[in-house]
């Protein structure tokens, strides 16, 4: 049976759900609290650590694609502008094949130690982009073996980062080095993407397996954001 805290954070490339994250491991540090930095370690090791070496710590900061195996794919080949086209499918099996093999080796073993795992992205991504990106409908994609894994270990807490479309891609221009998820970036892309993060249907399919739906602004300072997602946990962390 699950013992930890499992929060999801959500939105837009460029909508602040990094700054959120983020936020979170500032909290955690204020708090005294041992933080292991999952994407960091995947990056730099291109590898996803055994379920002992986070047994010291007690917030794992999580995010999708990982930059190991299938993840690093994702990243340097499926979503890259490099013109080569993958469909909606086979992107889509990979983020699922991804996402199973990080929930199985790594979130579901820290959960079952006890610790809070605060992830960005997940399938809630997929579940957003993929069908805007072509030959795969959400029956299908939610029937995808780690889809099917992951929406039954459903999040907690899943926060939605809620900013204008433009507003994320005028932050996207302004990032240096960033070469990942380059075929998302795009105006009419995100457009799409937003009014199915904010869809009632899509809330839905979360809230009915148990999880919490909140919504935060994001349109704002950097300063104001982390505020904001700081409290939101706080009021979150009170009712449980």
């Amino acid at each position: 049976m699950k013992k930890g805290v499992f929060i999801i954070v959500d939105g837009l490339d460029g909508s602040g759900k990094g700054t959120a994250v983020d936020a979170y491991g500032e909290w955690a540090q204020k708090q005294g609290l041992k933080i292991f930095d999952l994407r960091e370690y995947s990056k730099k090791h291109h590898a996803l650590p055994e379920p002992e070496e986070l047994r010291t710590y007690q917030i794992i900061l999580s995010g999708e694609p990982t930059y190991d195996g299938i993840g690093r794919a994702i990243r340097e080949e499926f979503v890259k502008e490099n013109n080569r086209e993958y469909s909606a499918k086979a992107t889509a099996e990979a983020f699922s094949l991804d996402r199973l093999v990080l929930y199985t080796k790594v979130i579901l073993p820290a959960l079952e130690m006890g610790k809070m795992v605060i992830q960005e992205r997940g399938l809630t991504t997929s579940i957003c982009y993929q069908p805007i990106q072509g030959n795969i409908a959400l029956k299908e994609l939610l029937k995808l073996e780690g889809n099917q894994f992951t929406l039954k270990h459903r999040p907690d807490l899943l926060l939605i980062v809620v900013c204008p479309p433009k507003t994320c891609i005028q932050r996207l221009q302004k990032r240096l080095g960033k070469q990942d998820q380059a075929i998302f970036e795009k105006l009419d892309f995100l457009k799409k993407a937003d009014k199915r993060f904010r869809s009632p249907w899509f809330a839905d399919i979360f809230r009915k397996q148990g999880s919490v739906v909140g919504y935060l602004d994001t349109n704002d300072t950097v300063e104001e954001t982390k505020k904001e997602a700081i409290g939101y946990i706080n009021d979150f962390l009170k009712r449980l």
